[in-house]
This record gives structure tokens, C-alpha cells and sequence, in this order.
């Protein structure tokens, strides 16, 4: 007889959750508002929920893409708060009162955001699955060269002075290598974003 494996379906009812303080049932689900692209939306979720599946099937921005839904690809990248995130990664329900941006969020009515226009200028993409979370990625990066975080790469003479951080295309591979393309058009993202910097 083979031995019972857990996620197998035996027929039987699953267990409920064990009791919480004085006996009462815990919640399995909460209400969690979250400031995304500077609308407040409120939203009851099971806690095991990620930001990314709250983005896309709860709020319809289906912008930040599933990649690996590891952490490992950076499709799924989002601006929480102002920094650079792997939503995949983030229960929605820890990120209550969050400020969320998504590269819906980006752009000014019909203007795209810099970053935006400088990947359509220099035909930053191919089949643009990676685009958007590459678009945030960059945007979030930005920010952090400018508020003077060093990178794995930055020279030690290049953190003496403080202020922002230099950017020249070794730099940007650096600091831009969560995201991946699997069409490899990282050659024109680094330009893109080497304007914008500029």
C-alpha cells in the first residue's frame, strides 16, 4: 500500500483553523487598503494573497506580470512606497496602507514617464512581457542612484563625495540585473535608461 501523500484528495473535510485567543476562530481573511498608482483601494483578501495576485485579479492591473513567481525574474516589479519590489513576493495584507505604483500608474494622462518614452525611443523591447516590470525597475533605480545608494559595482571613489550615484552602463547592468529579458534586449534598455539618466 502506497503511503498517503499530502496534497492527494482523500475525501475528507479539511481542517479548520485552530482556535485563537480564548477559543475564538481566526480569520482567514482581512480587509487591506492599499494607495495604488494614488487611488485608495480597499479589498478583503485570504491572507496568503500576493501583491501581484491582488494587483491583477482583484484590481484588474494586469501591468506587473508572472513570471517565475519567485523573486527570481523581476517581471513582476512595482514601486512600494517608492522603492522597487517584487510584488510575487509580498503578502498584500503586510502591506496595508502601502503606497503602490504599477507602470499603469506612471504615466501623466496621455504623456508617458520618461523612462516610458525612452524605451519606446531606443525600441527597448521585443515580445514585452519583461517591459513593464523593467519600466519600474529602472524608475525605482533612478531614484536610488539619485539618493546616492551604491551598487555592487560603484567604485568606493564614487561613494566619497555623497550625493547621487554615477550611472554609465556597467553601473545600470549592475543595478538592473534582478530583471530579465529572455530576448536579450538588455543592449537598448541600457541605452534607454542611460538617457533618462542624462
Amino acid at each position: 500500500m502506497e503511503p498517503h501523500r499530502p496534497d492527494e484528495d482523500t475525501g475528507t473535510a479539511p481542517r479548520p483553523a485552530p482556535p485563537g485567543p480564548g477559543g475564538a476562530a481566526l480569520p482567514d481573511r482581512s480587509a487591506v487598503t492599499l494607495h495604488v498608482n494614488g487611488a485608495a483601494r480597499t479589498v478583503t483578501l485570504d491572507h496568503r494573497t500576493t501583491l501581484l495576485d491582488t494587483l491583477r485579479e482583484h484590481l484588474g492591473l494586469t501591468g506587473a506580470k508572472k513570471g517565475c513567481d519567485h523573486g527570481q525574474c523581476g517581471a513582476c516589479t512595482v514601486l512600494v512606497d517608492g522603492r522597487r519590489a517584487n510584488s510575487c513576493l509580498l503578502l498584500a495584507v503586510a502591506q496595508d496602507g502601502a503606497r503602490v505604483t504599477t507602470v499603469e500608474g506612471l504615466a501623466d494622462g496621455d504623456r508617458l514617464h520618461p523612462v516610458q518614452q525612452a524605451f519606446v525611443d531606443r525600441d527597448a523591447l521585443q515580445c514585452g512581457y519583461c517591459t513593464p516590470g523593467q519600466i519600474c525597475s529602472a524608475v525605482g533605480m533612478l531614484a536610488e542612484a539619485q539618493d546616492g545608494f551604491p551598487s555592487h559595482a560603484t567604485a568606493p571613489s564614487d561613494l566619497a563625495g555623497g550625493g547621487p550615484a554615477a550611472l554609465d552602463s556597467e553601473e545600470i547592468r549592475e543595478r538592473m540585473s534582478g530583471n530579465l529579458c529572455r530576448c536579450g534586449a538588455y543592449p537598448h534598455i541600457v541605452e534607454a535608461i542611460e538617457d533618462v539618466a542624462r
